[in-house]
């Protein structure tokens, strides 16, 4: 593997000078938050849609990456003529706070460095929330002038700052839309994470979380988490429909920097390769720290227990999607989030996508699921008088 990220890219940004104060307490001295936007602000200022990235996800939502080459992560989703069309509305996606392109995390300079640009926050970066991410958006969203979003729409880790964003500015949030989520993360989504972050911490080249002073990084740990996580985004139908028990040629094998004996299963290729390309983008240190954020995500605990108080009054339109293939994010999930709405009088819809996709249908060819966005969002537009 060639395990290095290119952090020279100049990534669209802005710096907030006067920082962030974390919900640990930690105070950052300063904010900078990496952005990409599409389409354009209306003169109202009222056709914004915050598009909020799942756990690897990253800013470049509808175009060419700049270190992968490859599509935009929605380009399925967001774009001219899509559900979410940016010849109608604004788009904007952050990098999130801890992220590893652009946004201020473990892989930033620290505010307190000597200026020679080689003292990173690296394992020290202090343990951020989800309320902090959607915080330091809020703050990106004011500096655009934006007083209320159109809508927030996210999936996964997407979608628990939709929920975060609905909770913390409902006056700021006409519409929002949690796909494949939850209002805090499950035991056995917490045992995953945990199996992904011993694997990194088991790496040699780990080196106690300082990898990048000597120039390594710990490639091996980074894709085997990934290999991990990404069985979870899959359903058991969608892994026996594209691999099946196929075998290939072990030698197909060779310089993936996996031991192989002899021919090797499909899968076993297909997650090789899914471990040794995320590791050329991302960065180890911030898989730690936004993990950790997401398993610390528990929105009723902030309403001592009860889920529907941090919607109570709320004047969002909210639309709930689900997969029925979906283990990670079942589609329990999503109906206590709804049965917590209508306690709270909230203006709700529910839907759950009939597909063998698993949970990553939210960035796949799902018809039925771009149908149902597209035609909230339409709905949304005509009651809130946007042409």
């Amino acid at each position: 593997m060639d395990p290095t990220i290119d952090i020279a890219i100049e990534h669209t940004h802005v710096r907030f000078a006067d920082g962030l104060t974390l919900e640990c307490g930690t105070h950052l001295p300063s904010l900078t938050l990496a952005y990409r936007t599409y389409g354009r602000l209306n003169e109202a200022r009222s056709n914004a849609i915050l598009v909020c990235h799942a756990l690897t996800g990253d800013q470049y939502v509808a175009e060419r990456h700049p270190l992968t080459g490859k599509p935009g992560w929605w380009e399925l989703v967001v774009g001219p003529g899509r559900p979410i069309d940016t010849e109608r509305f604004f788009v904007i996606c952050s990098n999130v706070l801890g992220g590893c392109m652009g946004s201020t995390g473990p892989r930033s300079v620290r505010d307190d460095a000597a200026g020679d640009g080689s003292a990173l926050w690296g394992i020290d970066f202090p343990p951020i929330t989800i309320g902090d991410m959607v915080r330091a958006q809020k703050k990106l969203v004011d500096y655009l002038g934006i007083r209320r979003l159109f809508a927030v729409v996210g999936g996964s880790m997407g979608g628990m700052q939709v929920l975060q964003w609905a909770a913390s500015y409902p006056d700021a949030v006409f519409a929002a839309v949690p796909i494949a989520a939850a209002a805090h993360h499950s035991a056995q989504n917490i045992a995953f994470h945990e199996v992904g972050r011993q694997a990194i911490f088991a790496d040699p080249d780990w080196q106690g979380g300082r990898y990048w002073q000597s120039g390594r990084v710990p490639a091996r740990g980074l894709a085997v988490a990934r290999m991990a996580a990404h069985i979870t985004y899959l359903s058991e139908k969608a892994l026996t429909r594209k691999f099946g028990r196929r075998q290939r040629p072990g030698e197909a094998a060779a310089g993936s920097g996996f031991p192989f004996f002899g021919d090797i299963f499909e899968v076993e290729s297909y997650l090789r390769h899914q471990g040794s390309t995320f590791v050329k983008r991302f960065d180890a240190n911030s898989y730690l720290t936004i993990t950790r954020a997401m398993d610390y995500f528990d929105l009723a605990a902030d309403y001592n227990g009860d889920l529907a108080a941090a919607f109570r009054h709320s004047q969002t339109r909210f639309c709930l999607v689900s997969f029925s293939s979906d283990w990670l994010f079942p589609t329990a999930e999503s109906r206590a989030i709804a049965q917590a709405l209508n306690r709270a009088g909230a203006n709700v819809s529910f839907v759950e996508i009939k597909t063998d996709k698993g949970h990553d249908a939210f960035l796949l060819d799902e018809p039925d699921f771009h149908r149902t966005l597209a035609g909230f969002l339409a709905g949304c537009r005509e009651h809130a008088g946007l042409l």
